[in-house]
């Protein structure tokens, strides 16, 4: 630790903090807008200005480290003014270069109401300026139909470019030429390629960046504000619902940093339209194979007619992924009262079950914990479709300092370099009996990480392939005392909270507390469900010890599946892995 003076406070501040982060660190308000968090030190705006003690000139405080700052002649910390004249002369300076080429169209500017140019322009700036010459031109860039441009508001500050390169791993943008020629640019003015790509607008602190779908249909300060959770994929980032009347207009991320930090990925997003269009609000009755119109009345007693003229043993529900857990209680309840047990979440024909405990269905590493991982192995998923904020933690951890990666299944492309190792079951065979080199950088790492997709579980020989993967995270060390590196990797959001084809009991065990940072699957808020008690039965067969229907005995399933010679090493009962890593869980 090292000791600093801001303002007068003392305080006590890592050595590798900057001067903004000491500034902040002792309550003192330091404005900027190059600089963000999460992406690479820029030093572009210069408005995050400092006055040190002993230098000639004001320092640019997101870029200047307190290690670099010298002691007073006896000693003393070094002294930092974030509010002295120097720095006030400085900041109306830095401001009123910056709004010599800014447009004055704060009136029709999507960003009016929330953005930074604007506020700190209030805060810092002067309400006169010297320049009077024409303002720049710069021509509007396409970026897809997602982002909207106006590229007359941009100040340079390059977050949107650091984000892209950074973050997404897919570098679209960048600047061309210099100085008050300078441009932010796709170059080849075509659409972006990132499933995050919308995250730019949100860290545009001007105009310039805009969400094109959403573009003149409301002003921030007539929004409605709702704290909920994204059921777009099994990531279950945190979000906030805005909306107008019952309208939701916008969904925005909310920081939470055990899942999706700061970002959502453009499904969650743009899935406001969904809500908005071609929306079934009506039941419908098929009448000589052909869909029709009906009242509610006649669909519930056309229903009514199906189910007493059949046996309940062929009656079957299937909940969907974006169920809430009100509609998943309901059904069971009416399936139980009419003596129907055919009950399941898992329509993409997964074998995940709850039968081998807790620890064989969840993502046991927690996301966080992925950038504790040294060697990771994927197999059967592709993160950055089914889950981008997980594939964004593994870049971020490739980015700090890069692990073996290695992928079995689909060759696409992850963001990250990695070694392809195969796309099938045979693969695995030769990882697991140890004749494929990249098992030797498993076993030398000292805390692996092997996810296993909905890709792999979902073949004929899922279940084959779940307990193979099982039995390699033990032999390579992935589950020990203190690290659980067996994660499964979901898709769905219906199977957030609750356990794979049993949608109504909940997935936490009574009485028992999880890791912080709980797991990769977190807890769904509908938005009808709040202040709500949540349902936690157990489904009959379990209650009385039996397997779900349709599963059976796991050696039986296993035969049934008939797997491939090079996964049959499996066969051994099948559900001894997965039942022995159920017992760790990272502590």
């Amino acid at each position: 630790m090292a000791k600093i003076i801001v303002d007068g406070v003392e305080v006590d501040v890592p050595a590798e903090y900057t001067l903004l982060q000491a500034a902040e660190a002792a309550g003192a308000e330091v404005p900027r807008f190059c600089y963000h968090e999460r992406l690479s030190i820029a030093g572009n705006c210069r408005m995050c200005l400092v006055e040190v003690k002993g230098a000639p000139k004001p320092v640019a405080s997101c870029a200047w480290g307190v290690r670099d700052c010298r002691p007073g002649p006896n000693g003393e910390p070094p002294e930092v003014s974030t509010k002295s004249p120097t720095v006030k002369k400085a900041r109306e300076g830095v401001m009123e270069f910056l709004l010599i080429n800014h447009p004055l169209d704060c009136p029709i500017c999507d960003q009016g109401g929330q953005c930074d140019l604007q506020d700190q322009a209030m805060a810092y700036g002067v309400d006169t300026s010297r320049f009077h010459e024409n303002k720049r031109a710069v021509t509007d860039k396409y970026l897809g139909p997602l982002v909207r441009t106006s590229m007359n508001r941009c100040i340079h500050c390059t977050r949107c470019v650091r984000f892209t390169a950074e973050v997404a791993g897919v570098p679209d943008l960048g600047a061309l030429w210099r100085g008050e020629d300078m441009e932010i640019t796709s170059y080849l003015e075509k659409a972006l390629g990132s499933e995050l790509q919308a995250n730019v607008a949100d860290l545009c602190p001007v105009g310039a960046l805009t969400h094109k779908p959403e573009a003149f249909h409301y002003r921030p300060w007539e929004l409605t504000k709702t704290d909920s959770v994204d059921v777009m994929d099994a990531v279950g980032s945190s979000i906030r619902v805005d909306s107008r009347g019952r309208e939701v207009m916008r969904i925005l991320p909310r920081v939470n940093e055990a899942v999706n930090e700061e970002w959502i990925t453009d499904k969650t997003r743009q899935i406001v339209d969904g809500l908005r269009l071609q929306r079934l609000d009506r039941p419908f009755v098929r009448e000589n194979g052909r869909l029709r119109p009906a009242s509610w009345q006649e669909a519930f007693a056309t229903i009514a007619a199906r189910v007493k003229g059949t046996d309940p043993k062929r009656i079957g529900a299937i909940v969907g992924d974006l169920a809430a857990v009100e509609e998943m209680y309901a059904l069971k309840l009416l399936m139980e009262s009419l003596g129907i047990t055919n009950i399941d979440a898992r329509q993409d024909g997964s074998v995940l079950t709850p039968v081998y405990g807790r620890g064989s269905y969840l993502f046991n590493t927690t996301i966080p914990g992925i950038e504790d991982a040294d060697a990771i192995l994927i197999v059967g998923s592709n993160p950055r479709i089914e889950a981008s904020l997980v594939n964004v933690r593994i870049r971020k951890r490739w980015r700090a300092a890069p692990p073996p990666i290695a992928m079995i299944g689909e060759h696409a492309d992850l963001t990250y370099p990695y070694e392809y190792l195969g796309a099938g079951p045979e693969t695995l065979s030769e990882l697991a009996s140890g004749r494929h080199s990249f098992i030797e950088k498993l076993r030398g790492a000292e805390r692996p990480l092997v996810i296993v997709g909905q890709g792999a579980l979902s073949r004929p020989d899922g279940l084959a392939v779940l307990s193979a993967v099982a039995q390699l995270a033990r032999d390579v060390g992935a589950v020990k005392d203190g690290w659980n590196g067996f994660s499964v990797l979901h898709t769905a959001a219906s199977r957030l909270r609750h356990l794979p084809g049993h949608p109504w009991r909940s997935r936490r065990t009574p009485g028992r507390r999880d890791p912080p940072g709980g797991d990769l699957y977190g807890e769904v808020r509908h938005l009808r469900e709040h202040g709500r008690p949540r349902p936690a039965r157990q489904p009959r067969c379990l209650r009385s010890g039996r397997s779900p229907r349709g599963l059976g005995h796991p050696a039986r399933a296993l035969r049934r599946s008939r797997p491939s010679p090079a996964v049959r090493f499996a066969e051994r009962p099948a559900g001894q892995a997965l039942c022995e890593l159920s017992a760790f869980r990272s502590g």
